[in-house]
C-alpha cells in the first residue's frame, strides 16, 4: 500500500495544478496557446503548466519516477525496471477544456508492478476530488479548492464520502460513454446491454469522469472501444479498484488492464460495477 504521505502529495499536486489550470481557463483574454502534437491531439499552456507543477512536487516529495503524458518518456528498458512509479495526465480532456465545458480532470496514479494501487482525480471546474488506494477505500470530496495547513489523507477521509455512494443506487442500468468517441462498437455494446437489462440509460461525459461515475455507483458500466493511453486510465482504474465494487478489464479476454507496458496504448476495455450485475 502506498505511504499516505505520498498519496497526500499527489492530492496536493492535483489541486495546485487544478488551480493553475482554472486561472488560464477563466481568463477571457487567454487563447490557450494551442499546439498540435504528433498524433494531432491538442496541447495547451494549461497542460504544460499543470505538468510542471505536478512533476516538481512529486519529484521533491516522493521517491518514485514519473511517466507523464506531457513529460519526456524514459526508454522502455529504463521504464520496465521501475517497480513503482507515478503515471500522470496533467490535463485529461484537453478537448473539453478548449470547448470550455468543464469536463476535464487532473489525473495522478501510483502504479506498482504494473498495477494501479492508488489514484487521485481532481475536477478543477467543479472543485471535486476523488482519491483512493487499494485496501484503504475510495473517496469523494466536493467544494475543495485548497488544503489547510497540516492536512493529511486521514483528515480528508473524515470529510469525504466513501465510494460507491449508497444513495447512487438506481433501478435502471446506466451506461456511461465517451462524449467524443461514441462509435459503432460502443453502440452495439449498448444494444447488447439493452437486451440483457431492459431499461438502459446512456450518459456521456468527457475525460476520466467516466471512470469516476462507475466508481461512484452512478453508472454501472463504461465500455471503451477506442484508443486510450495508460495515463488516461491509471488514476481512475486505481480509484475504481479501491472501491472494492468495480473492475477495469480488457474487452477481449476479461483480464485486468496492466501498466508500464512497452506500448503505452491501452487495449479496448470495460469498467464495470461488479455489484451492479443483475
Amino acid at each position: 500500500m502506498i505511504d499516505k504521505s505520498f498519496l497526500y502529495t499527489a492530492v496536493r499536486a492535483s489541486i495546485e495544478a487544478g488551480t493553475a489550470i482554472m486561472k488560464i481557463y477563466s481568463d477571457p483574454e487567454s487563447d490557450f496557446e494551442i499546439e498540435r502534437k504528433a498524433d494531432n491531439s491538442p496541447l495547451t499552456i494549461a497542460d504544460r503548466t499543470a505538468n510542471r507543477i505536478i512533476c516538481d512536487m512529486l519529484e521533491a516529495d516522493t521517491p518514485y519516477p514519473i511517466l507523464s503524458e506531457e513529460g519526456s518518456h524514459a526508454p522502455v528498458e529504463t521504464r520496465q525496471a521501475w517497480t513503482e512509479m507515478w503515471v500522470v495526465d496533467p490535463l485529461d480532456g484537453t478537448k473539453e477544456f478548449i470547448k470550455r465545458n468543464g469536463e476535464f480532470t487532473v489525473n495522478i496514479a501510483y502504479v506498482k508492478e504494473g498495477k494501479p494501487e492508488a489514484g487521485v482525480i481532481y475536477i478543477p471546474a467543479r472543485r471535486e476530488l476523488y482519491f483512493g488506494s487499494v485496501g484503504d477505500g475510495a473517496y469523494k470530496i466536493g467544494g475543495i479548492g485548497s488544503l489547510p495547513s497540516g492536512c493529511t489523507v486521514d483528515m480528508l477521509k473524515e470529510k469525504a464520502l466513501r465510494l460507491p455512494l449508497e444513495e447512487s443506487r438506481h433501478g435502471e442500468f446506466v451506461v456511461v460513454a465517451s462524449r467524443s468517441h461514441l462509435n459503432a462498437e460502443t453502440e452495439a455494446y449498448i444494444e447488447e446491454m439493452k437486451r440483457e437489462h431492459g431499461d438502459v440509460r446512456t450518459v456521456s461525459r468527457g475525460s476520466s469522469l467516466k471512470l469516476c461515475l462507475v466508481a461512484e455507483g452512478v453508472a454501472d458500466v463504461y465500455p471503451r472501444f477506442a484508443p486510450t493511453m495508460e495515463w488516461d486510465t491509471a488514476a481512475g482504474h486505481a480509484i475504481a479498484a479501491a472501491t472494492g465494487a468495480c473492475e477495469v478489464v480488457r474487452a477481449d479476454d476479461g483480464q485486468p488492464l496492466t501498466y508500464n507496458k512497452a506500448d503505452l496504448h491501452n487495449p479496448w476495455f470495460i469498467v464495470r460495477n461488479i455489484s451492479a450485475d443483475k
